[in-house]
């Protein structure tokens, strides 16, 4: 490894959203048109047609400058489980929610599957490995270029992408929101913070920061909110995670009371905030119908044909 372990949570996608929002005047317009087209979708209860899980084919891209670096087969697959368990509700440590929170815990209807026919058409394990000479990407997007030592992406509007690379920077991953730039959508996922095993390193082995960054990916915003406003008015745009003061980090004791949120406190259990692997378990029905709003919106056709419905 390159890079000493990750100590704290440290999520690049805001970084990345700002950057796109000052570079791309017509990225931050997409975004309130996006906003509204969820507004609508949910408005008029759309999402009720996810009666059985959409699947999202998924590419993962390795990128490696040594064999220390170049992640099993057998890694991607149990991050790909974890994905699965987490977004159906299905991991083994969703009995530690809170009571006060347990009826809010939601199967969002999404699962995901490593690609097995490639652009050309051809079978594929949906599995890239590319040898760079890069010892770290940040979070510029260089690792999505094939001529900056990346690997360009599969068609982003048919495949959902995951770099798994050496980020640098204390960052964990980042995501696109909905909306940005064609060739640089996906999710990046450092290379110490990827799966259950291998080059995964605790607290962040458990693979709960591609959870994290997928929910990003699927219009979720972290539950502390991104500093707009008034730290304790600021919204996640989803109604039922309470407001908090600011992101949580490592292992806290629940209830963590901040911005007069008593007696419950924060979610500080959510995916969507900064706690280590081990003290995250949960997306709430608000957040499952906003991911299931934006696949009936701006992404739309990564599940095309899957559901009979016009959002």
């Amino acid at each position: 490894m390159n890079n000493p372990p990750i100590k704290i949570r440290k999520c690049g996608t805001m970084e990345v959203y700002n950057r796109q929002a000052e570079n791309f005047p017509e990225f931050r317009l997409a975004q309130s048109s996006i906003e509204n087209d969820i507004l609508n979708i949910l408005e008029r209860k759309t999402v009720s047609q996810f009666t059985k899980p959409v699947k999202i084919k998924t590419v993962v891209h390795i990128l490696y400058t040594d064999e220390s670096q170049n992640v099993s087969d057998s890694q991607i697959m149990g991050q790909i489980d974890v994905l699965n368990k987490d977004y159906s509700a299905n991991n083994s440590d969703l009995p530690k929610v809170p009571e006060v929170w347990s009826e809010l815990v939601s199967d969002t209807m999404i699962s995901f599957e490593l690609a097995d026919i490639d652009p050309t058409g051809a079978p594929t394990s949906g599995i890239t490995r590319t040898q760079t000479t890069n010892s770290s990407f940040g979070t510029d997007d260089s690792v999505k270029f094939d001529d900056q030592g990346g690997k360009s992406p599969w068609p982003t509007d048919t495949y959902l992408n995951i770099w798994v690379c050496s980020i640098g920077g204390g960052i964990l991953g980042y995501a696109q929101f909905p909306g940005g730039p064609a060739e640089t959508d996906g999710v990046v996922i450092d290379v110490q913070c990827f799966g259950t095993e291998g080059t995964a390193v605790a607290p962040f082995d458990l693979g709960r920061t591609a959870t994290h960054e997928v929910g990003h990916y699927l219009n979720l915003s972290h539950i502390f909110g991104e500093g707009r406003g008034n730290i304790c008015s600021d919204s996640d745009y989803v109604d039922d995670t309470p407001n908090q003061l600011a992101p949580n980090y490592q292992k806290p004791v629940f209830p963590k009371i901040s911005c007069n949120n008593g007696p419950n406190g924060d979610m500080f259990m959510n995916y969507m905030d900064y706690v280590d692997d081990d003290t995250m378990f949960m997306f709430t029905t608000g957040q499952k119908e906003r991911m299931q709003a934006t696949l009936l919106g701006p992404r739309a056709s990564l599940i095309a044909g899957q559901l009979n419905v016009n959002a």
